[in-house]
């Protein structure tokens, strides 16, 4: 008897919804254990593995990168000059290889690319300027002690506050200031950019960044998370009274889907913010979108591109939604204490370094490949990107070496 791929697929699926991870509870008044669990000996091969080669990859790339990788084609970086809304990841990357390898070349490489950036700091037309400035210019502060870096990330700030809408109390995702299209939208992305704003909050002595974070964290709590814990990846809102306009989508299928990267930058986004406040309304929100993305897994580990697009689990994947979903888990599970949530990270890093790596091409020059950019503008489908690259180092870093991320990226806790 012959049984199709599909039918496995789908018995495997089945099997998994059963099944699918679960992350207990905590008791009202249980103490937590915040301490990292002992990660399994075959796993921290495995990663080790993974770095290793990640390593060899980026010693024989980095001399050739002049500007910003922002996704491959045939294999191939293609670059920006000015770093599009993904430049602080090639610097970043730079950064998780030197500490990870010691290589001071990858250090002067790193400096060299975030330097790069300066004219950014002044740039008020994206919300972006968290990704750009946070694994760039405030790592290489935190790691050379060097002020200019620290004094850029703080007048990257001042421009990503200019986008504060008062009366909706959000920061509008897209679009020049001075235009007016986009200007109540809202992505569920822009959680991850306001550690930017917290860092400059602890820096200046200056509370109004982090207030401006706080607000918008409290309004992405609000309209994104489901009852279920699933999210929309817009949210549009009357940018000039301030009122709720309802769900939209541009990367996802549908405005009632769920973009599996966006679900992750959410879990990771509201997880730091919880880190920096302490407000347990952040926690429990991380918590509610991580428990939906630990349940729509299938059981290989490598999220699909929308856990609700009509033909998954057996639609395309989306290796940097994984990539980026482990490290925010791993920041919850601390955060939390429930060594559940590391648990699912080890998978799913295991599972990027068994399936995702581009060990199998001697033309490729990233790192992870299986990534899906922009799937109903059918751009970038099954490539690699910037950010997958620089998660995947994060996260192995994590359960490696984590003293040296928190150097790079502070994961201390206020709670």
């Amino acid at each position: 008897m012959t049984v199709s791929r599909r039918t496995v697929l789908a018995t495997a699926a089945g099997a998994a919804a059963m099944g699918a991870s679960s992350v207990p509870a905590v008791a009202a008044g249980e103490a937590v254990d915040r301490s990292p669990a002992p990660s399994p000996a075959p796993a921290l091969r495995k990663l080790r593995a993974a770095a290793d080669y990640a390593i060899e990859k980026l010693h024989a790339v980095a001399p050739t990168v002049t500007a910003f990788p922002v996704g491959t084609k045939f294999e191939k970086w293609a670059y920006s000059q000015n770093g599009d809304w993904v430049g602080g990841f090639w610097p970043g990357t730079l950064w998780m290889a030197w500490l990870y390898s010691k290589d001071e070349a990858f250090r002067a490489r790193a400096l060299a690319s975030a330097e790069k950036l300066a004219p950014r700091q002044y740039d008020t037309g994206t919300h972006d300027l968290g990704f750009l400035f946070y694994p760039s210019w405030v790592t290489a502060w935190r790691l050379t002690g060097d002020d200019a870096w620290r004094t850029g990330a703080i007048r990257a700030a001042d421009s990503l506050i200019q986008r504060y809408n008062p009366r909706g109390r959000f920061i509008r995702a897209w679009g020049a200031l001075t235009d007016s299209k986009n200007a109540g939208r809202v992505i569920i992305d822009t959680m991850m950019n306001l550690d930017l704003l917290a860092f400059a909050s602890r820096q200046t002595g200056d509370p109004k960044y982090l207030d401006i974070a706080v607000e918008h964290a409290k309004t992405a709590q609000r309209v994104f998370p489901r009852p279920d814990g699933s999210t929309p990846h817009v949210y549009d809102f009357d940018p000039d009274s301030g009122a709720l306009i309802g769900p939209n989508t541009v990367q996802g299928y549908s405005p009632t889907s769920c973009w599996s990267r966006g679900q992750a930058w959410g879990l990771y986004g509201f997880t730091t913010m919880y880190r920096r406040t302490g407000n347990p309304e952040f926690h429990a929100t991380a918590r509610k979108l991580a428990d939906f993305a630990v349940g729509a897994l299938t059981p290989d580990h490598v999220p699909v591109w929308d856990y609700r697009a009509p033909q998954q689990p057996h639609d395309i994947k989306d290796a940097s939604a994984g990539a980026i979903m482990a490290c925010g888990l791993l920041d919850l599970a601390t955060a939390s204490g429930r060594p559940a949530y590391r648990e699912v990270a080890l998978r799913l890093l295991t599972a990027l370094a068994e399936t995702c790596l581009t060990r199998t091409s001697t033309r490729a020059e990233a790192v992870v490949a299986r990534c899906t950019r922009h799937r109903p503008a059918e751009d970038g489908i099954e490539i690699s990107l910037p950010y997958a690259d620089y998660y995947l180092l994060e996260g192995i870093l994590r359960v490696l070496q984590p003293q040296d991320v928190d150097r790079a990226i502070d994961l201390s806790t206020v709670a």
